[in-house]
């Protein structure tokens, strides 16, 4: 059963390619993010690194602001950790 406002969509697999275009940074940062910290939720399957669709959005909605005051408290680099 989906949560409430969540379409069979959300819970699509994307390869990380694919997740990085999704979210707006390279491979090689996303990469870097799974290594050190700040990733989204990601399945390691095998050799095979993906990503459900609905961990990019909540990792994107946890980084959402409304003002510069609340954008004081995300992290400037994508691998540091929240305050």
């Amino acid at each position: 059963m989906l949560a409430r406002g969540m379409s069979d969509t959300d819970d699509r697999i994307l390869d990380a390619q694919e997740a990085a275009r999704f979210i707006g940074v390279a491979v090689a940062t996303l990469a870097k993010m799974r290594c050190v910290g700040g990733s989204p939720a990601f399945i390691k399957a095998g050799r095979k690194v993906v990503y459900r669709r609905s961990d990019l959005i909540a990792w994107l909605d946890a980084r959402r602001v409304r003002n510069t005051t609340e954008a004081a408290n995300v992290p400037r680099r994508l691998t540091d950790p929240f305050k």
